[in-house]
Parts: structure tokens; sequence; C-alpha cells
């Protein structure tokens, strides 16, 4: 079986990010989706509404799992059984950083392959700090981020705010 890792913080997860994994789930036989539980950057949400928001957004692909993990994404691939690290690119910026990434990745795990998806044209500017941002600044995210985030999200920083 085929399997690839999509890692990220996913705080919050967005419509790019399920545009991404659906079609990942449509090359490999099973994504599992890693929420990264500790970067090194500040959080909305925790680590179990991460993966609580993300599995509700993706429950339709029956082979896309999301779990958490700490530690290095190529130690949670190979316990994962996964061939492949599946990442998005949106625009020139994000090469740069992502074939950094995927060279040491390679270093460290040489068989686990970088996979890369080319955003879709409308989320090319999408990315969950910007939405967060637009947000709490009363933007209208509902044709960003699944509905059941968007409410989640205008919930939180509602009550960051008071």
């Amino acid at each position: 079986m085929v399997v690839a890792v999509y890692p990220g913080t996913f705080d919050p997860v967005t419509n790019g990010h399920v545009d991404v994994a659906e079609r990942a789930s449509r090359i490999f036989e099973q994504v599992v989706v890693g929420i990264y539980e500790a970067p090194p950057k500040s959080l909305l949400f925790s680590t179990e509404e991460r993966v609580a928001l993300c599995a509700e957004a993706l429950k339709h692909l029956r082979n896309v799992h999301v779990r958490p993990f700490r530690g290095l994404v190529v130690d949670f691939a190979r316990a994962a059984g996964a061939q492949a690290l599946l990442r998005g690119l949106r625009a020139g910026s994000d090469f740069e950083y992502e074939f950094e990434m995927a060279m040491m990745n390679k270093k460290l795990a040489p068989e686990v392959e970088a996979v890369f998806l080319m955003s879709s044209l409308e989320w090319q500017f999408l990315s969950s700090s910007r939405v967060k941002e637009v947000c709490a600044l009363g933007a209208n995210i509902t044709n960003m981020v699944p509905p059941h985030v968007s409410a989640k999200l205008k919930e939180r920083l509602s009550a960051k705010q008071s």
C-alpha cells in the first residue's frame, strides 16, 4: 500500500488544505494528515482542536486519516508506514522553504520521497495565518475555510478580543 503523510500545523485547516488532501486521496492509497503538536510558533487552537477541525473537514475522504505527532516528521512518516511526505506549494517563496526542508528530510530518511502538489489556482493566496488575520479584522472567511472552521475561528477570535 502506498501511504503519504501530509504534515502541518493546520491552525486552522483551510479550503486549500482540504483541496490538497482531496487530490492526494486520489493518488495515494492512504493519506495520513499529521497535525504537528509543538511547532515553533504560537497557535490559536490546541492540538486536540486542530485534529478535530481537520478530521471533520476531511471526513468525506475514506482513505484520509488525521493524527497528531511530535518530533521529526520523518519519524512520524516511518511509524505510519509512509513512502511519501506530501506538501502543497502555493508560490515561489513556498518552494524555497519546502526545497530546503525536503533536502533535510531526504538526508534523515532517504527512503521517504518528497511529493509536492501545486495549490489549485483559487487557493494560491490562502494561508492559515492570513485567514486568522483577516477574520480578526472582520472579513468574511466563509469561502476560505470549511463552515465549521469558520464558526470556531470567529468564536475563538471574538473571545480572545473580549
